[in-house]
């Protein structure tokens, strides 16, 4: 049944399915809104840059970083960005606790981020609530 999954899930029971994903009150409620887990507090609002390879990424600084997931060969982009949005990992993957370290906001475990986001749109990321909101 693995060798079908089609993504890497966040958590897993311990019966290998997974759970539905339970948004809290309040939370993605505007039109558009993505919805991951808090991973690091702060508030930006910047263009996204998706990026699939850090070896031939050009990340303007205060861009919002969208990445599948990370690795320390990434860490060199999180000098520029302004915030950091991935589509898999939890609070003490990697991305995370590198963006706690150098102080930018991040929002993980956010599924398709690097195909709902493109590079160029405006969005806000709050990484105290867990949310994505794009702007106009």
């Amino acid at each position: 049944p693995e060798l079908r999954r089609r993504h890497v899930p966040r958590v897993l029971l311990a019966d290998g399915t997974e759970p539905e994903a339970v948004r809290a009150p309040g939370r993605g409620t505007e039109p558009g809104t993505l919805v991951g887990s808090a991973a690091s507090a702060g508030t930006v609002t910047a263009p996204v840059r998706v990026v699939f390879d850090p070896a031939e990424a050009a990340v303007q600084p205060g861009e919002v970083l969208v990445v599948p997931s990370t690795d320390p060969g990434w860490t060199p982009l999180f000098l520029t960005a302004g915030a950091l949005v991935m589509e898999m990992g939890g609070s003490n993957s990697h991305g995370a606790v590198v963006a706690r370290e150098y102080g930018i906001p991040a929002v993980v475990g956010v599924p398709g981020a690097t195909t709902r986001l493109r590079t160029g749109q405006m969005v806000r990321v709050d990484g105290a609530a867990g949310t994505v909101t794009p702007q106009p």
